[in-house]
């Protein structure tokens, strides 16, 4: 992708954690379905989080000036450029998902449109809209509305990401929904209490603003200590649905229990 939009692409796409490939990978293992073949749903779905963060990023959105460490593509560039990259990622992601090595045509179909359904004004669009609408509202954000919220936001992704695996191989996705749910909020919980405890170095990303902004989150509402014992449910609850895989899906059950103990 040669110019200046596929130089701002790649820069979004640089560094982060890849937590959501990892979902995607780690649960077609577990549904027999090859490396080479769950690839391309992996990467469509780091390219759809890349562009969700360029526009996150954005003046009429967050307004944030570091991203992965870096600056967020507006400041490295400008507007105008970080929206195109951001569009080009996300129209990028659905041609990953919708790619011939990505299985057959049905398996295709499936993986692109509930993609969409999961990206769009049902999923993260619409967490978005609640996250920016809940900055004007004349009264906070109840617990109840901030858990819908974040599992448009965020938790839309990891569910998806999480039932790639099955989709792929026609098998039943309950499981992993399940644990995608209560990890995507834990791991919630967890940048809650980063945005209070974190440090910018580590965590690559300015800290202190949902507070300074006097946004409802899970900390806000809760606790800072009740928020953490709520996020260690949570990732119990997702190590819980595994059960039926055995010790086969450790390496989930890891994930878990990272997405509430990292730093970054």
């Amino acid at each position: 992708m040669p110019g200046t939009v596929g130089a701002a692409m790649r820069h979004a796409c640089t560094g982060g954690k890849r937590l959501r490939a990892f979902l995607v990978l780690e649960g077609a293992r577990l549904h027999g379905i090859a490396t080479g073949t769950a690839l391309w749903p992996a990467a469509a779905i780091e390219a759809m989080h890349a562009y969700s963060l360029v526009h996150d990023d954005l003046p009429a959105m967050d307004d944030d000036d570091l991203r992965r460490g870096q600056p967020t593509v507006h400041i490295a560039w400008d507007e105008a450029t970080a929206i195109l990259a951001g569009d080009a990622l996300q129209a990028l992601a659905y041609e990953l998902a919708a790619r011939p090595e990505a299985g057959s045509e049905a398996t295709r179909a499936a993986l692109a449109l509930s993609l969409a359904q999961a990206a769009g004004a049902r999923g993260m669009v619409l967490g978005q809209a609640l996250d920016i609408a809940a900055e004007t509202a004349e009264t906070p954000l109840t617990l109840d509305e901030i858990t819908t919220l974040q599992q448009g936001k965020t938790g839309a992704l990891f569910e998806w990401s999480a039932m790639a695996g099955p989709r792929m191989a026609d098998a039943d996705p309950a499981p992993m929904r399940e644990y995608a749910r209560a990890f995507g909020l834990a791991f919630q919980i967890a940048d809650d209490i980063l945005d209070i405890e974190g440090d910018e170095k580590a965590t690559g990303k300015r800290v202190g603003k949902d507070g300074a902004a006097g946004k409802a989150t899970f900390v806000s509402l809760l606790g800072l200590e009740t928020a953490r014992a709520r996020a260690a449910e949570l990732a119990n609850a997702a190590c819980a649905a595994l059960d039926g895989y055995g010790p086969d899906a450790d390496n989930l059950r890891a994930a878990a229990r990272f997405a509430i103990s990292r730093r970054t």
